[in-house]
């Protein structure tokens, strides 16, 4: 009888789909959803097999698996928790200032910030110390979910930068929490892979509550996918508003740390993908003759990289060291290449670069941000692919903060020209620092509208 009944039930809903277009995309979602179910429980052997089988990874399996550390769960018991998740080092940064304003409006609270990655957790300790509280985000299996949020029992849940988990949303949108995406972002392949699968989109957007997303563009498109417009507005970028590293006070010493003299410049290379380094490499062969004492350093995007792009420089014949190699020493003054093998130093160096070029954005990766060396009041030069900034690059280029390149034999010109006329590179600079400045405030707008939904 219940199998009858059951097959009775989907034959009406069948025949509703049919004259229903709105019913059939829903039916449909939900067809999708069982689909995403069915194939995550298939991939799950391979993926604990993966993360068990990685050694960063396995210090956070089990609270991949819901299982948070002891005496949460009593902690929470009181609901004055709030849960924002950043999968990596670039979201978790981004959200910094945002948790330090949420901390300062809701000193009751207690805030968790979760990530996926080690740098993320990394991240998020060093930046944000006593004001928040790392976990793991649970793996998107309904058992890890409830787990997780039966210790938490967050009373909101923030996510950046359109990071979505179906089950996770879906079992907070089930428990009544309000879900906020901020900092929403949808590059071009993301948003044409997802609009593939709108009407399953379309059922997880349903738990959002708000959808504060970085551009026109990004609102258009989550629109597309299915959010409520009502509930999407347009606040900016959270990455305008990072707190910038005071060059004054860090260039002696970190100068010192890396044995570069006063009088040298630095060509800065950051967040560098295989096939750029090559391309930096060769550029900075060239630019010497015009500037011999110019230091480069490239930042490699993973430090796991490291020796491999030192057999590069010294594949070019160039003198190379690694940045955790030079402690005290001193290397002889001339053309070099550091290797920056450590993590969060990258932005500490950009006030002291005479020049940057921004990696992720000479192969067809997407770019990384451009706004922190900009914030410095440096000229950033970055290639073609620069899809996960595209408003951010049109910015500065139109002001005349940035330099965009079509391909990599283009960067020894432009450096040299650059290099060769330090007032151009001075006032290049100056625009890209008055582009960050008239483009902050997507935090207190962010901050506001949270604030409006935790109030409604």
């Amino acid at each position: 009888m219940e199998l009858e009944s059951a097959l009775n039930r989907l034959g009406d809903e069948a025949d509703q789909a049919v004259a229903d277009p709105e019913h059939r995309r829903d039916l449909l979602g939900r067809i999708l959803f069982g689909l995403y179910n069915i194939l995550l429980l298939a991939a799950a052997p391979v993926v604990l097999a993966i993360l068990f089988g990685k050694k960063r990874c396995r210090s956070g399996l089990v609270q991949r698996m819901g299982w948070l550390p002891h005496g949460l769960a009593e902690e929470c018991r009181d609901g004055q928790t709030i849960w924002v998740h950043a999968v990596s080092m670039g979201e978790a940064t981004a959200v910094v200032p945002l948790v330090k304003a949420l901390k300062r409006r809701y000193p009751q609270d207690r805030i968790f910030v979760s990530t996926v990655t080690e740098t993320g957790r990394e991240t998020v300790l060093r930046r944000l110390g006593e004001e928040a509280r790392h976990v793991y985000f649970p793996l998107d299996f309904s058992f890890s979910v409830r787990r997780a949020l039966d210790t938490v029992r967050p009373r909101a849940f923030i996510c950046v930068e359109t990071e979505l988990w179906p089950n996770f949303l879906r079992a907070v949108a089930a428990r009544g929490i309000p879900a906020v995406l901020v900092n929403g972002r949808l590059s071009t392949d993301s948003f044409q892979g997802y609009l593939r699968l709108a009407p399953f989109f379309r059922r997880v957007l349903s738990a959002f509550s708000l959808c504060s997303m970085q551009t026109d563009r990004d609102v258009e498109r989550i629109v597309r996918l299915g959010a409520d417009p009502r509930r999407v507005a347009r606040t900016g970028n959270l990455k305008f508003d990072q707190i910038v590293v005071d060059a004054a006070s860090s260039i002696t010493s970190r100068r010192a740390e890396l044995g570069i003299r006063p009088h040298e410049d630095i060509f800065l290379a950051g967040s560098t993908h295989p096939g750029e380094e090559d391309a930096v490499l060769a550029c900075y062969a060239r630019v010497l003759k015009a500037c011999p004492g110019l230091v480069l350093i490239i930042a490699p995007r993973h430090i796991e990289r490291a020796d491999e792009v030192m057999a590069s420089a010294k594949a070019h014949g160039l003198a190379v060291f690694l940045r955790t190699a030079l402690g005290g020493h001193q290397p002889s003054e001339g053309p070099r290449v550091i290797v920056l093998d450590t993590r969060g130093e990258l932005a500490s160096l950009y006030p002291e670069s005479t020049v940057v070029f921004v990696g992720g954005s000479l192969v067809p990766v997407g770019g990384h941000s451009p706004l922190e060396p900009a914030a410095c009041g440096k000229t950033v030069v970055f290639g073609p692919h620069m899809d996960h900034f595209a408003e951010v690059a049109e910015g500065l280029v139109s002001l005349g903060g940035g330099r965009q390149i079509a391909n990599a034999d283009e960067l020894p010109a432009v450096m040299t020209a650059l290099l060769e006329d330090r007032s151009r590179l001075e006032t290049m600079g100056k625009a890209a620092r008055e582009f960050v400045r008239a483009n902050q405030g997507a935090v207190a707008r962010t901050e506001a509208l949270i604030a409006q939904v935790l109030q409604e």
